[in-house]
């Protein structure tokens, strides 16, 4: 590894911790206004900021962060990266969980990518997923790719799915 670019992943890793930072403290404000405990984790993962909000209780109080599949959850990473994007003056790509919702969800979503994927080489036929949003579409392109096979996204959001591909 050269110097520059040493110096260039670390600089890097500093500004995906700062991210990091500030949609924590951010997110802190939040739980206190709604009067819901939970304990902030921040890490760097896959050249992004990840933020999780853990709850004490088996996350029930935390659900209403998350929504109904998920809804709350999106746009409350949305306001967490504008919120970012406002202190930092950059493009915030921060991946927000709560009550490790998005962790089972990828799991999920690698789970239905790989049963697609043997699906699609047993009958030598496209097979067509469900409409998903751009996080749920990643995690299945992955799994279809570790699988050995090719996908795409098809339509416009937000009526976007998966095609898997034999």
């Amino acid at each position: 590894m050269t110097e520059t670019t040493a110096t260039e992943g670390a600089d890097t890793l500093s500004r995906l911790e700062q991210e990091g930072e500030v949609a924590a403290d951010y997110l802190e404000g939040l739980l206190d206004i709604a009067d819901l405990d939970g304990d902030i984790d921040m890490d760097v993962e896959a050249d992004r900021a990840a933020v999780s909000i853990i709850g004490d209780d088996s996350g029930r109080a935390l659900q209403k962060l998350v929504g109904r599949d998920g809804e709350v959850l999106e746009a409350l990473q949305e306001l967490t990266r504008l919120a970012v994007h406002r202190e930092t003056g950059e493009r915030s790509r921060l991946m927000l969980d709560v009550g490790g919702f998005r962790a089972r969800k990828r799991q999920e979503l690698a789970e239905l990518g790989a049963k697609a994927a043997e699906e699609a080489k047993g009958s030598g036929e496209a097979v067509k997923l469900r409409v998903m949003t751009p996080f749920e579409r990643k995690v299945v392109h992955d799994a279809v790719a570790e699988a050995g096979l090719r996908s795409e996204s098809e339509g416009e959001e937000p009526q976007r799915c998966v095609v898997v591909l034999p």
